[in-house]
């Protein structure tokens, strides 16, 4: 079912990650709950930059036009997606590195239900506030991690020294993925596509 493990994810990650690796419900399911997941900072960011303004310091908000706030959104939306199923396939190149050897659908789920927390975090931009996101940020970077470390054993079947070397290896993997993402952004912006604020 859709969405079935986020509560386990906060309340009992590890008895979680069990289920999630008793059942290996499908391809398809990982994929809409990521689709579905990666929904929360997409719209909130959207709503925050059209409607209430982002607090950056002193000043009045920033707000964006409502075009503007769209196709930044959409353009998070995949990245985000993306992103997930990148890391998934790196996962599953990775694995067989470290004398595993799981399925495509393990590698997917490792991946999308440790960014749970990252994409959950979007629900702080409804305070956009810049202090307090990257506050919350923080906390969800580091549950994320921790929820990878806990998971790669039990969803991977690498043992426990072996896994968290494996799982080192995928942060890095992730963090590269995001610095990348921060400069094409950089990049777009640079070429003259980027927001367009009001007045």
């Amino acid at each position: 079912m859709v969405l079935s493990h986020i509560w386990g994810i906060y309340t009992h990650p590890k008895k979680e990650w069990q289920a999630i690796a008793d059942r290996h419900e499908s391809f398809i399911n990982s994929l809409t709950h990521t689709l579905f997941i990666a929904l929360i900072p997409a719209a909130c960011s959207y709503y925050s930059s059209v409607y209430t303004g982002w607090s950056i310091g002193a000043g009045d908000p920033i707000y964006l036009t409502a075009d503007s706030a769209l196709a930044i959104a959409i353009l998070m939306y995949c990245g985000l997606v993306g992103g997930v199923l990148a890391l998934g396939l790196m996962a599953h190149w990775m694995a067989h590195e470290f004398g595993a050897d799981p399925s495509h659908v393990q590698s997917i789920e490792v991946s999308a239900y440790t960014a749970t927390p990252l994409y959950m975090v979007g629900f702080a931009t409804l305070y956009p506030e810049l202090w307090f996101i990257m506050c919350v940020g923080l906390a969800g970077i580091a549950y994320a991690v921790y929820m990878l470390y806990t998971g790669v054993p039990i969803v991977m079947g690498i043992d426990e020294d072996r896994g968290f070397i494996y799982a080192s290896s995928l942060v890095t993997v992730g963090m590269v993925f995001m610095v990348s993402m921060l400069g094409l952004t950089v990049f777009m912006w640079s070429a003259g596509i980027g927001p367009a604020f009001t007045q």
